[in-house]
């Protein structure tokens, strides 16, 4: 009796990989796609193999029968993410994506969504970073780095010049500090050979090059939110997501000067020529994000 679901390999990867509708719809569900309506098109794409007796499929061919039935289902936008994220997928270096921006303006979240979307496993911050510098220079030693972003001023040790805005002083110290843990773990993941997704404020253009990393591929992106009332409602959002463990009342109090240190950060992407994306809807905002690291990524190749 005739196998009723006969498997199928795809002949030009190592071995005979065999075909996986559930790796393919987790690639689809990359562009965007719903998962189940991602599931539901490598179900018909695999379907599709069988009734037409091709048990032994190109990577080629595959790609070709996917974007044909992405364009077809859900339109040629999520075809074309589709093919760009394939072509991000054969860079032959580790694609190091760094996230800046103010605090409260969705740097992390974005993170998370595009490392998933890139199959990126590894992602870190410039916050974990200063956690770890602070276990090891005393307050007295380093006292910016005890500090928050916004109140970095406190722990300035010299006079800050006339006419000079102590905020951007003290920040910019505590930048400086903490840019050489954040070339350290590059150089690490460089190493290793390994991607990886790194969000921060301290992630300011001008303090760290993306061109001395000649082993890998680094783009670097700013975060920015124009309107301050949406600013200030994200710390609304985020004191209930954390149960209480970020305050809107300690963000609130320091607004003024995290919009201050988020205006210097996006006038030194301008003067550094790193991309500025205004986040205004997260989905969209993921997908500009996306779209602009596979650009990057894509043309220094």
């Amino acid at each position: 009796m005739p196998d009723r679901h006969p498997s199928i390999t795809i002949t030009d990867k190592a071995h005979g990989l065999p075909f996986s509708k559930g790796l393919l719809a987790q690639s689809l569900t990359a562009t965007g796609l719903p998962p189940s309506r991602a599931y539901e098109i490598a179900a018909l794409i695999q379907d599709d193999l069988r009734e037409r007796a091709e048990l032994s499929v190109s990577s080629e061919r595959l790609r070709e029968l996917t974007t044909d039935y992405l364009t077809r289902m859900a339109g040629e936008e999520y075809a074309h993410r589709y093919l760009r994220l394939r072509e991000v997928g054969r860079l032959d270096r580790p694609l190091i994506v760094l996230i800046g921006g103010t605090t409260g303006v969705g740097k992390s979240t974005i993170a998370t969504e595009v490392a998933h979307r890139l199959g990126i496993t590894r992602i870190s911050s410039t916050d974990s970073i200063r956690q770890v510098m602070r276990g090891i220079f005393s307050k007295e030693l380093l006292p910016a780095i005890h500090e928050s972003a916004f109140s970095a001023w406190r722990g300035l040790r010299v006079p800050v010049p006339e006419g000079a805005d102590p905020v951007i002083v003290g920040f910019r110290e505590q930048t400086a500090v903490v840019s050489s843990g954040v070339k350290s773990l590059i150089d690490r993941a460089v190493l290793e050979g390994t991607s990886m997704v790194i969000e921060g404020i301290h992630l300011v253009p001008g303090y760290i090059d993306p061109s001395q990393f000649e082993s890998a591929r680094v783009v670097h992106i700013v975060i920015g939110v124009d309107d301050e009332q949406s600013h200030l409602s994200h710390f609304y959002i985020r004191e209930v997501q954390t149960e209480g463990s970020r305050p809107l009342d300690r963000y609130r109090s320091g607004f003024k000067s995290i919009r201050t240190l988020g205006a210097y950060i996006e006038g030194m992407a301008r003067e550094h020529g790193i991309p500025l994306i205004y986040s205004h809807q997260l989905d969209r905002t993921v997908a500009d994000v996306l779209e602009c690291v596979v650009q990057r990524a894509i043309t220094d190749e």
